[in-house]
């Protein structure tokens, strides 16, 4: 049984640089939307009144919303069309944008943020396929690094793009600048964008429906469970429903003839190495960004513009490291990269735990932060690329969509662990009791980032795999033969 790499023949070279370019934007204004509302919570509840709870869910709504649906985003492009669902995203995402900067309290605000994932959750892992179809393979691991620049920049920017926003706007305008770059790419990508689809001649209903509520379920437990505790009812039962509706899931995917997640890909050790280094790179890192903007501003004192350019030295490397890791991937194999990568970003974290102290200035702060950027910065490009470089050019869709929805996942238990680690060794009382909740949280943090640099050494070489670390490179219009594995699973062949 073979399938074919790819529905659309491959893009014109002159499109490849569009492809590169819109893909990347949608990207980062859906990566920036994570980070740049936190800036804005001391405005939500001054103007909206809104409550402690409240402004819990301007945040959580869209993650929630973002983490659970990119699988579900995914095979609809694949089967719908990778381009079509790519704009419908862009198109949700800004509508729902301007409905959030039009709220007139908080109750509608988080209504909009729900749907603004969405679309986020559409266009995210949608990105990353249309590079990876767009590119051959040999120069996808450039093209991926600089997606992967792109993209950190977004989380980069912000804090600080939210600290000049507020500083000299309305909050609304938090959400206003997504309007005229949502509408000007969405735009351009009907015209300039190629349409692919993947191997998906239906759709599997029941396997997206169980996706969304099972992965709902295992992040509404971490999502809550600062408030109620991660011994409360409501936690453990959450845990346990996700347990039986992913076990609903994987039992779907056995028996479906078409199924959406096909289980032989995690027998595939380079696609299972990717996605667990995915989810403990992202629990390290949006754990430690929701602690390190706290301790900036609570332990010591800067407000939020300043806090967002201070970050900067860490959350700005991605602009600089990530295309140059993923370019050199290409030639190395994604490995090296995150294995090293993984170790910097531990020991950097661990060094900023230990430099954390009331009162310490900025400079004992810049490297440890850079080392820890830096390590960031080789993983996140060369990780994606590693996922999609395991599977068939058809299932590149399929791939990042698992990787994102593993990835954010990651950070949703990140920022809950983290938490619970500061509340059980410091508070806000004084920034003596800040700093010293601070340098437990982080200690774990590096920790974290140390176990995924120990599993990201279970990836295959690059003499295993091929250029990047992937398979060996398959033209664009190229017939690939699926795995032995997978065209059981495909075909519904009982095993």
């Amino acid at each position: 049984m073979s399938t074919a790499a790819t529905t659309a023949t491959a893009p014109p070279a002159h499109r490849t640089a569009w492809t590169a370019v819109l893909a990347s934007i949608g990207a980062f204004v859906t990566s920036l939307d994570v980070v740049v509302v936190s800036t804005a919570l001391p405005k939500f509840q001054a103007q909206l009144h809104a409550g402690l709870s409240d402004l819990e869910w301007t945040l959580n709504a869209y993650n929630l919303a973002f983490a659970c649906l990119m699988l579900t985003g995914s095979a609809l492009g694949d089967r719908f069309g990778k381009r079509r669902l790519y704009v419908i995203g862009l198109g949700v995402f800004t509508a729902a944008s301007a409905a959030c900067a039009l709220s007139g309290g908080v109750g509608p605000l988080i209504a909009a943020r729900a749907v603004q994932g969405c679309g986020a959750a559409l266009v995210l892992p949608l990105s990353l396929s249309l590079i990876s179809d767009a590119f051959p393979a040999e120069k996808r691991g450039t093209a991926i690094g600089i997606w992967g620049g792109i993209t950190g920049l977004g989380v980069a920017a912000g804090p600080v793009v939210g600290g000049v926003i507020l500083q000299y706007c309305d909050w609304s305008w938090v959400f206003w600048i997504n309007v005229p770059v949502g509408v000007v790419t969405l735009l351009l990508s009907r015209v300039k964008l190629t349409e692919s689809r993947g191997n998906r001649p239906q759709l599997d209903v029941p396997g997206t429906v169980l996706a969304a509520a099972a992965l709902f379920a295992l992040t509404w437990a971490p999502v809550r469970a600062p408030s109620t505790g991660w011994g409360s009812a409501e936690v453990l039962g959450s845990l346990a429903g996700g347990a039986v509706l992913l076990a609903a899931f994987v039992l779907r995917q056995r028996r479906a003839r078409h199924p959406m997640l096909p289980l032989a890909y995690f027998r595939n050790r380079g696609f299972s190495t990717a996605n667990a280094v995915a989810f403990l790179l992202a629990f390290s890192l949006i754990g430690s960004l929701f602690m390190i903007a706290q301790m900036f501003q609570t332990g010591l004192g800067h407000d939020p513009l300043q806090s967002g350019l201070r970050m900067l030295v860490w959350t700005g490397m991605p602009m600089i490291v990530a295309p140059v890791a993923g370019g050199l991937s290409d030639r190395f194999g994604t490995r090296p990269f995150m294995v090293l990568g993984l170790l910097l970003q531990g020991g950097g974290l661990l060094w900023l735990a230990q430099q954390a102290q009331p009162g310490v200035g900025f400079g004992s702060l810049v490297l440890p932060l850079m080392v820890s950027g830096v390590g960031i910065s080789m993983v996140f490009p060369t990780v994606a690329g590693a996922v999609v470089g395991s599977v068939p050019a058809t299932d590149s869709a399929l791939a990042a969509g698992t990787n994102n929805t593993v990835r954010e996942s990651g950070g949703v238990f990140g920022v809950a662990v983290l938490a619970a680690v500061f509340a059980a060794n410091g508070g806000y009382g004084s920034p003596a009791s800040f700093m010293h909740g601070f340098r437990y949280a982080e200690a774990v943090a590096a920790v974290v980032a140390v176990a995924g640099a120990l599993v990201a050494c279970l990836a295959p070489g690059r003499s295993a795999a091929g250029p990047g670390g992937g398979p060996r490179p398959v033209a664009q219009g190229e017939p690939v033969a699926a795995p032995a594995p997978l065209e059981r699973a495909r075909s519904g062949a009982p095993r």
